[in-house]
């Protein structure tokens, strides 16, 4: 079994890339807190690469910066390769295939709207479209007071 779960903050804003294919990825460091301290009393931190891909590598790109706490969930992977001077280098990161962004954007403290909702298997969903003033991280409930449509096919009862 190969599963990593994650919870940390991004050291660096993802970069974003695409394949000779036009397959979108993304690439950003995870800063994970150990959970006990060391000998000296402190709490040791790791730097642990993420990779990312398809659409949640699109959706971690916009929304996930510097300093942003987020959940990583996916699979440990070894890759190598040989650099300038012909000496081979190993890799190890996580691949992840659901990314959960925690924390609040600076700015909108409280928003609890979450991008990445349900974002396995390198999914994710964009949040829909409202004309070109639409904020995502915006309060949910700024029409309060005016009346909703909703038809009945909506209702889950």
């Amino acid at each position: 079994m190969n599963r990593v779960i994650l919870i940390g903050n991004l050291t660096k804003d993802p970069e974003l890339r695409y394949t000779p294919n036009g397959v979108a990825v993304a690439t950003f460091t995870l800063a994970v807190s150990r959970p006990r301290a060391n000998q000296a009393g402190e709490r040791e931190t790791d730097f642990i690469n993420i990779v990312v891909w398809q659409k949640l590598a699109d959706l971690c790109a916009s929304y996930l910066r510097k300093g942003r706490q987020a959940a990583v969930e996916g699979r440990l992977q070894t890759r190598s390769y040989d650099n300038k001077e012909g000496r081979k280098v190993y890799v190890t990161e996580v691949v992840a295939e659901n990314v959960q962004f925690l924390g609040a954007r600076s700015g909108n403290e409280g928003s609890g709207f979450d991008p990445a909702f349900g974002g396995g298997g390198g999914g994710g969903a964009k949040p829909p479209a409202k004309g070109n003033d639409y904020d995502p991280f915006g309060d949910p409930f700024a029409d309060a007071g005016k009346p909703i449509n909703i038809s009945d096919d909506d209702l889950p009862f």
